[in-house]
């Protein structure tokens, strides 16, 4: 299936809602997750380098996967949540609430941490690449062309969050699909066995050779990349009314 077909096929099953099924879970999750991320990030790179004026990209990698990592692990169920109603055929849950209790009671309180090693795994490399390639680009761009500003501009700091998004994904990605199929298991294949973060790895390069490890990344990226890049424009803009200074 490609993304005309996806949407086609979604429109087809639940009508135009259907594209936005598991919207609302998107954006109570969205909110805590981004505040998390970038509090501990900020938080991090003062520990890391309380004694340096700049910080290194090194330092700022194992920043921003601490801070991702801290990020998902608050939000994780939620994750679960997302999946599970975006998966739902139309009807088969009346809200967030009603998923909720149908997980809980059909597979337990573990069903809302399925896919949580892959996602740490994946996580750890995407948060950090993507937070440490951004602040690079960006203090690499103030000190060439804008010397005599902090400000980059909306259009710099896009382009910026737009090559670092893109760097994460591509690095983290295999991860972040294993992740998927195994929050999305128990609702698409009842009554059938669940398998392991190895056993799928195994399982789509068998079946679908290694190229299937990045299914659905084209969708994926038209998604993420402008959602982290305007992301990055708030944080900064933010940062500078709020009068925060980052090394």
């Amino acid at each position: 299936m490609g993304i005309a077909g996806g949407f086609a096929q979604m429109i087809r099953e639940g009508g135009l809602r259907s594209l936005w099924r598991g919207n609302g879970i998107n954006v109570l999750k969205i909110a805590p997750e981004s505040a998390i991320k970038f509090m501990a990030y900020e938080q991090i790179k003062r520990l890391i380098g309380s004694n340096q004026e700049t910080l290194g990209i090194l330092e700022r990698l194992v920043s921003g996967s601490l801070a991702g990592a801290i990020a998902q692990s608050s939000i994780y169920p939620m994750e679960v949540l997302k999946t599970r109603l975006a998966l739902g055929r139309t009807g088969q849950y009346s809200g967030m609430k009603d998923c909720a209790k149908h997980i809980f009671k059909k597979e337990g309180l573990k069903a809302f941490y399925k896919g949580y090693i892959p996602n740490m795994l994946g996580i750890i490399p995407y948060a950090g690449i993507d937070l440490a390639v951004y602040e690079t680009l960006k203090n690499w761009w103030l000190q060439r062309f804008a010397t005599d500003s902090a400000d980059p501009g909306v259009f710099v700091l896009l382009a910026c969050g737009t090559m670092s998004s893109t760097c994460g994904q591509l690095a983290s990605y295999p991860l972040a699909l294993v992740r998927t199929r195994m929050q999305a298991q128990a609702a698409t294949q009842e009554g059938s066995p669940q398998m392991t973060m190895t056993g799928l790895f195994r399982h789509i390069v068998r079946t679908e050779g290694a190229i299937g490890l990045y299914r659905g990344l084209a969708p994926n990226f038209m998604k993420v990349i402008p959602a982290v890049s305007i992301s990055y424009v708030v944080y900064e803009n933010l940062k500078i009314t709020l009068g925060v200074q980052s090394r």
